[in-house]
Order: C-alpha cells, then structure tokens, then sequence
C-alpha cells in the first residue's frame, strides 16, 4: 500500500512541474511589456530596462524558470503587477468565495446527477430514461454563460426570487450560481451513473442477490451502486476540478469575488505573475483531486486493493 501511495505521489510531482513548464512558456509567448503596467506610458526606456532586469525580464528561459520553480517551492509566486501585493495573499483572499461556490455545486452534483443517473439505468428504455437523456444531453449542450443569463433574466430580473450577482445576501447568493455551475456536472454524472449501473446490473452477483429475495432496492443500491461507483467517482473527481476551474465564466456572469473573476481581471489589466499564479493554483487542484481519486479507488475496489497491497 506504501508503495502505491508513494508512486501516486512521485507522478503528482512531475505532472505539477510539467505544469509549471506550460505555464512559464506560455506566459513568455504572451505579447506586452509588464514595466508599461508598472510604470505607466511616460517611462523612459532606461527605466524600463531597469526595471526588466530587477524582474529578471532580461534573462534567458532556462534561467527564468529555475528561478520559478524554486520560489515557487518557497510558496513565492512573486507580486502582483497590479496591486503590487504578494501573490498568494491575492490568491487566499480570492480562494474561499470559488471553493465554497463550488462545493455547493458538487452537492447539487451528487444530489441530483447520482440518483438520476441510477433511476435512468433501473427504468431504461422507459419514457422516465428518455426524459433524463433529453435533460442530460441539453445541459451537456448549452454553454455555461448562457444558462447564467437565462436564470438571472427569470429568477433575478423577472421574478426576482434570487439576487443577481455578489455573494452579499447569504445563501440565497449561491443557489443560481451554484445551479449554473452545476448543470454540465449533472449532466455527465447522470449519464455515466447510468452506464456504470446498466454494465453492473448484468452481473451475476445480481442475479444472485435477486435470487435470494433481497427487495430491488437493496438489489441496486448496496450492491449495484457500490460496484459501479469506480468510474463514477473518476467523473465526480474529474467534475470537481472542472467546477473550479469552470468557475471562471460562472464568477464573471454572477460579479462572484473568486478567483475566477480575479483572473480575468488580471488577463484584463496584463498582470501576467498573477495569471500564472492562479492557472499554477487550479491546476495544483486538478492534480490533488486526481492523486485523492487514486487512492480512494482502494477503498472502493478490492481488487485494486489487493493489488496495492501485493
């Protein structure tokens, strides 16, 4: 089992410098001259090659990104360009309000997706199966923006039984962003609950369970439930990475003061460190959530279990 923790955690590594990789080489494509942010329009030339060289603008790719990494080992992601304030003090202020958006976005995940994609799979080929593919294809199709417009007009501006935007009147400031956030994860949850369920109630052990008078509820949820959550669970960890990330968009239609809303204005105003610093932020997500996936796959299978162990 040590063994198998250890290798997840070496590949995690080398995924996250990887992705320092991207990231530096990306934003040394990117167009614009950061001394123009700092110093404004009327700075002379000197001032601004002054200023290259205190940020180690002038230095060469190989040398820029060593020093990187090893701040950003230290936990420096260096200063804001903007508001010349550190980094990860940007970031902590920022963090909070996207991963409280989007937890109750993954309850409403769970909540609706799982139990769909369950009753799909018992009902197939039924008008209730159907009904849930038609929603979970239309969630899966219609962008994410526009769904935030389309609430805020009926539930906002029309009804007004929710606010517009902001995170200023408790929780009633999270339920259409929460909802707009969460729709695709719904979507993709419902659908492979439904696969998952379908491959697993075609197994013999079902048969058995049946054949033994169990009532069909305990039939598909204690035993097929369990035996089909590995590729669920996999989706559920992909879509939590994704309701992160995917808070960008959500932030900016809702005014939320996250973090997705804190990098689009930074790609606004050319604050390229405090991009970086973000894009590092959600992908070190991304890769966390993936390495807790793994190692919960212990606790779900036995086979992979067993074979941790071994």
């Amino acid at each position: 089992m040590g063994r198998y923790v250890l290798k997840r955690l070496v590949w995690s590594v080398f995924v996250l410098l990887g992705v320092t990789l991207v990231i530096q080489a990306t934003m040394s494509l990117v167009s614009g001259d950061p001394t123009v942010i700092l110093l404004g329009e009327t700075a002379t030339m000197e001032q601004r090659a002054a200023l290259r060289g205190e940020l180690g603008l002038d230095r060469p790719f190989v040398v820029r990104y060593a020093t990187y990494v090893t701040d950003v080992a230290r936990g420096n992601l260096g200063r804001s360009y903007r508001s010349r304030r550190p980094i990860l003090e940007e970031i902590r202020d920022a963090f909070p309000p996207t991963l409280k958006l989007s937890l109750v976005a993954l309850l409403i995940t769970v909540v609706i997706g799982l139990p769909a994609g369950v009753l799909s799979a018992v009902r197939a080929n039924t008008a209730t199966d159907r009904l849930v593919t038609a929603v979970s294809l239309l969630g899966l199709s219609v962008p994410v923006f526009l769904i935030g417009l389309l609430l805020i007009y009926l539930l906002a501006y029309r009804w007004q039984v929710f606010p517009v935007g902001g995170m200023d009147n408790g929780a009633a400031s999270y339920v259409l962003p929460a909802v707009t956030l969460a729709l695709t994860s719904i979507a993709v949850i419902s659908r492979m609950t439904r696969a998952s369920m379908l491959d697993v109630l075609g197994e013999d052990f079902i048969r058995t369970a049946r054949a033994k008078g169990l009532a069909e509820a305990v039939v598909v949820n204690k035993h097929g439930l369990k035996a089909a959550l590995v590729p669920v669970v996999t989706a559920l960890a992909l879509q939590v990475g994704l309701l992160i990330g995917g808070a960008v968009l959500t932030e900016t239609v809702f005014s939320w003061p996250g973090i997705g809303r804190l990098m689009v204005t930074a790609i606004k105003t050319r604050d390229l460190l405090l991009v970086q610093g973000c894009v590092l932020v959600l992908a070190a997500g991304f890769v966390v959530i993936n390495l807790l996936t793994d190692l919960s796959y212990t606790l779900l299978d036995p086979r992979i279990r067993h074979e941790a162990s071994a």
